[in-house]
């Protein structure tokens, strides 16, 4: 999608973070998701093997063994570009 004026041709509106580089990478792994206010949980929107866009200063780096990880809430997934 190219870039105009903060708005994709699509119409989804990018906010002022979101245009600073954002990155993309494929999703690995995916916890049960959230809680609503009901206690039920609220069904993830990406899965294993999704390539997904997010912002640049998103998420928290994690290195295991000798594999690094950055570690998003799906809040803070842009889109899903699979």
């Amino acid at each position: 999608n190219k870039i105009i004026t903060g708005v994709t041709i699509n119409g989804i509106i990018i906010t002022d973070t979101a245009k600073e580089k954002p990155q993309t990478g494929e999703v690995v792994a995916v916890g049960p998701g959230a809680r609503d206010d009901d206690g039920d949980r609220i069904a993830m929107e990406v899965s294993v093997g999704d390539k997904v866009l997010y912002s640049k200063f998103a998420g928290t780096e994690v290195k295991l063994d000798s594999d690094e990880y950055l570690v998003l809430s799906e809040r803070d997934i842009l889109a899903i570009v699979n």
